[in-house]
C-alpha cells in the first residue's frame, strides 16, 4: 500500500509539473514534411535501393566488400582496437537509448509536454520494423560467417544487412537534431549526429563485423526513418492528448471512488413514554415522622440495669464465687491424701 501510495504521488507531481504550462512554448516548432524534405527522402529511397540492388546482383560493391574483409583493418591498424571496441558502444541500441531519453526527459519535464519522449518512442519503433524486416528477410552473413569467397552470401540465414549499429546510431543520435529548439542547434546536432554515426559504422567494419555495403545501407535506413518523422507527427499528437485525457480520467475516478467525509449530526435521546397499563404500582406514601424503633437485643435477653448486675467481689472481679478457687496473693490450702 505504501509503495502503491508513493507511485502516485510521483505521478501527481509530474503531472502538475506539466500542467503548470499546458501549451507548448512558441519557440518549438514541430517540423512539416516540406518539398525540400520530400527530395530527400526520394533520394535516400533510391539510394537504398540501389545498394540493396548491387548487392543482389553481386556486382562491384561485392568485391569492394571482399577487399575490405581481406585487408583487415584490425591487424593493420591494432594499436586503436581497444577505443574502437568502447568507441561502437554509441551504436547499440541500449545504451544509447537510455541516454537519449533520460535527456529528452528533461526536455519533456521543462518545456511541460511528452512529445520528445513519444517521437523517440515512434523512431525506435520505426526503426525495429524497417531495419528488423530488412535484416530477416534479406538473411545475409557476416564477414566471419562467409562460407564462398566473392559472392555476397544473401539468403544464407544471417542477419547483419543492413547495419543495426549504423542505423541505430543514426536514429538515436539523430532525434536530438529532430527536436532541437532553434535552427542553429539543430545544424550543429546534425553534424555531431552525423559524425558519430560514420564514426560507429566505420568501427564495425574495422572490427570485421559488417561489409562495408552493410554499413551504407544502415546510413540509408536510418535517415529514412528520421526523414519519415513529420508524417508521423499527427499521431503522436493525438497520443499526447489521449495519454492527457486518460489521465484526466484516471483522475476523476479516483477523486468518486475516495471516502467521502459525512457530517455526524448529534443525536437527541427522549424519555420513553410507558403505557398506563405497563406503568408500575404506586408505592405507599412514606410519613416523614419515623415511628419508635423497638429496642433489639443481643442474645441472652435484655441488658441488666446497673443495680440489677453482679456486686464487685474484694479482689475487683465480678466473677460468681467459686469454692475451688482461691484468691490471688493466698497460699493454696492442703489437700486431704486419699488413702489408697
Amino acid at each position: 500500500m505504501r509503495t502503491e501510495r508513493n507511485l502516485t504521488r510521483r505521478l501527481d507531481r509530474v503531472f502538475a509539473r506539466l500542467d503548470r504550462e499546458p501549451e507548448r512554448p512558441a519557440h518549438i516548432d514541430v517540423p512539416r514534411m516540406s518539398r525540400h524534405r520530400v527530395v530527400l527522402f526520394s533520394a535516400t529511397l533510391a539510394f537504398y535501393l540501389a545498394i540493396v540492388w548491387a548487392v543482389v546482383t553481386t556486382s562491384w560493391l561485392v568485391r569492394l566488400d571482399w577487399q575490405v574483409m581481406f585487408f583487415r583493418p584490425y591487424q593493420q591498424w591494432s594499436g586503436i582496437h581497444w577505443f574502437v571496441d568502447y568507441y561502437v558502444v554509441l551504436g547499440q541500441r541500449g545504451p544509447t537509448a537510455v541516454m537519449v531519453a533520460a535527456w529528452l526527459g528533461w526536455r519533456s519535464w521543462r518545456q511541460h509536454t511528452i512529445r520528445p519522449l513519444l517521437t523517440l518512442g515512434a523512431s525506435l519503433l520505426l526503426l525495429n520494423i524497417t531495419v528488423g524486416a530488412a535484416k530477416i528477410g534479406m538473411g545475409r552473413l557476416g564477414p566471419h560467417y562467409a562460407t564462398v569467397i566473392g559472392s555476397n552470401e544473401m539468403g544464407l540465414g544471417g542477419d547483419i544487412f543492413p547495419s543495426g549499429h549504423t542505423a541505430n546510431a543514426v536514429v538515436t543520435w539523430g532525434i536530438l537534431a529532430y527536436l532541437a529548439s532553434t535552427p542553429r542547434a539543430r545544424r550543429w546536432l546534425s553534424a555531431v549526429s552525423a559524425v558519430t554515426s560514420l564514426g560507429v559504422g566505420m568501427a564495425t567494419v574495422y572490427l570485421g563485423t559488417h561489409w562495408l555495403s552493410d554499413v551504407l545501407l544502415g546510413w540509408a535506413a536510418g535517415l529514412l526513418i528520421l526523414l519519415a518523422l513529420p508524417w508521423c507527427e499527427p499521431l503522436i499528437a493525438r497520443a499526447e492528448v489521449a495519454l492527457f485525457d486518460l489521465r484526466d480520467r484516471w483522475r476523476d475516478r479516483r477523486g468518486r471512488t475516495a471516502p467521502v467525509p459525512v457530517p455526524v449530526t448529534p443525536v437527541v435521546l427522549k424519555p420513553r413514554t410507558v403505557p398506563a397499563e405497563e406503568a408500575a404500582p404506586a408505592r405507599e406514601p412514606v410519613s416523614s415522622v419515623r415511628s419508635p424503633r423497638a429496642p433489639v437485643h443481643r442474645a441472652g435477653g435484655p441488658h441488666a440495669v446497673r443495680s440489677e448486675r453482679t456486686p464487685v467481689t474484694p479482689a475487683g472481679s465480678r466473677r460468681p464465687p467459686h469454692p475451688e478457687r482461691v484468691p490471688r496473693g493466698a497460699a493454696p490450702a492442703a489437700r486431704p491424701l486419699s488413702g489408697g
